[in-house]
This record gives structure tokens, C-alpha cells and sequence, in this order.
């Protein structure tokens, strides 16, 4: 079995899931991870982020919004981080967490990689990677990753 059309992502509220579901135009995904970064100085090759990923009802993905919060391995203000998360989702009409099924993007912003890759190879199989939360999706494509 090839990696579907669309990739079930669970829903897991108090975890590392709890901020996806559904809106009034589609589905969306929204975290704070940190990311490595394509730069040239060690110092900043690691940030955290902030994001929403929109999807239509179909699952493609149609825009996201990411906010570089903070450079090297620790974030400083976990309380500043979950204001400016809900104020990103505040940009979103009518949200409910609930799972959601998207399909495979990919996109780079300040040198980082964001999206739902497709990384099947004979070694893994069919295996698709979230992007920078790095969660690996595979059969049974029920929702469920490892990490």
C-alpha cells in the first residue's frame, strides 16, 4: 500500500496532537516545535517556531502562518509561547480539535523545513514525516505515528 491520498493525523488532547481539528474552511494543524534551521552560523541553527497550517475540506494544504518565538535548544517563556500560539488560532473561524486527514506539502521558511513529507524508501516502506515535529506516519494510516 502506497501512503494515502490523505494522512489521518490523530487528535490527542493533553499531548503532542492536541491543537488540530477542523475550522469553518477545512482542517488545520497547529504547534510550537523547534526546528534546525539552513544557516551558516551554529549559534542560530536552531529555532523555535510557532505555526497553523490551513487545509481545505479536501486536505490540501492552502497557507500557513509561522512565527520564529525564540533561538537555541530551550525555549525561555513557556507562557509567552502558548499567548502567541492562541493568537495565531484566533485568526481561525469557528475551530474544534477533532482528527483531521491532510494531504502530503511541503514548505521552507527561515531556513526551516515545515510539512506532511512523503520519505517512502525501500528501507522504511511507505512513510510519510511531519515536518518539524518530526512524527513518522505508516500503516495501518490510522491516525497513529511514531516518533
Amino acid at each position: 500500500m502506497a501512503v494515502p491520498l490523505r494522512i489521518p493525523i490523530a487528535h490527542e488532547p493533553d499531548y503532542r496532537n492536541d491543537t488540530i481539528g477542523r475550522y469553518a474552511a477545512g482542517y488545520f494543524y497547529a504547534a510550537v516545535h523547534g526546528a534546525r534551521r539552513d544557516v551558516d552560523d551554529l549559534d542560530e541553527s536552531f529555532a523555535w517556531y510557532a505555526y497553523v497550517h490551513r487545509f481545505d475540506h479536501d486536505g490540501r494544504h492552502e497557507a500557513s502562518t509561522i512565527r520564529r518565538i525564540g533561538v537555541g535548544r530551550y525555549l525561555t517563556d513557556p507562557q509567552a509561547v502558548d499567548r502567541i500560539l492562541a493568537t495565531l488560532m484566533d485568526e481561525l473561524d469557528a475551530p474544534r480539535f477533532d482528527d483531521i486527514a491532510v494531504q502530503p506539502f511541503r514548505l521552507t521558511d527561515d531556513g526551516a523545513l515545515f510539512g506532511l513529507v512523503d520519505e517512502s524508501d525501500a528501507d522504511r516502506g511507505d512513510w510519510a514525516e511531519l515536518y518539524p515535529d518530526r512524527l513518522g506516519f505508516t500503516q495501518p494510516w490510522d491516525g497513529s505515528y511514531s516518533t
